[in-house]
């Protein structure tokens, strides 16, 4: 394992000092969002479909999702550098496993997991440092684990960044992470594309879902 990235950590300090207002915020945005709802479903389905094992959102905020994933019948846990915000999900979820951690350098053994799920949490990494966070998740997934990855895509254009509310991000075109991750040991299942709801920013999200190669 090695120490997180200044972007990761930089990342991190923003959040944390954002925190309170995560604290507030409502918890059932995934009740309005079909399209990542199933994407997540078809995510956790083939995760039970293979050897029984543990799951990791990584980057996972003030922890809806996680708990989310965790009513689909996954063994999770989260995992957020945002030491502020796992005290949020810690009392929001108290039945629930949360720990301080990065994703770029994660405190688990090679092979441990069956499933990541990364949602919008690579957003504000640095572009040169996105096949680290690749090779990260296929050092700690066992061979055939999937990983779901939820973004913000570019469409037919280059990597992008954009004024996100907390720190820099960036919009990627799904071509390029789903190329990165075969790099990685990993082999495409799906993706779904969706555009902006109401209330959200107009920018097209994405989600990926991969398989790590047996």
């Amino acid at each position: 394992m090695t120490d997180p990235s200044s972007t990761s950590r930089a990342a991190a300090d923003a959040y944390s000092a954002v925190a309170a207002l995560y604290a507030e915020l409502p918890r059932d945005d995934l009740e309005r969002l079909p399209l990542d709802r199933a994407a997540l479903a078809a995510f956790a389905e083939h995760v039970r479909a293979g050897s029984p094992g543990t799951v990791a959102e990584l980057g996972c905020g003030p922890g809806p999702v996680t708990a989310h994933l965790r009513d689909l019948g996954l063994d999770v846990f989260g995992v957020d550098l945002s030491s502020a915000l796992i005290d949020i999900a810690r009392e929001t979820y108290p039945d629930l496993r949360f720990e301080v951690g990065s994703m770029d350098a994660l405190d688990l053994a090679d092979d441990e997991l069956r499933g990541i799920v990364s949602w919008f949490s690579i957003i504000h990494a640095l572009p040169e440092e996105v096949p680290g966070f690749f090779a990260e998740f296929s050092r700690v997934l066992a061979p055939g684990g999937h990983l779901l990855l939820g973004f913000f895509e570019a469409g037919d254009g280059p990597v992008e960044p954009f004024d996100h509310k907390v720190a820099t991000a960036y919009r990627w075109p799904v071509d390029e992470l789903a190329r990165l991750g075969r790099e990685a040991g990993f082999v495409e299942v799906g993706r779904v594309l969706r555009e902006a709801v109401e209330g959200e920013r107009n920018i097209r999200r994405g989600n990926l879902v991969m398989r790590l190669s047996e």
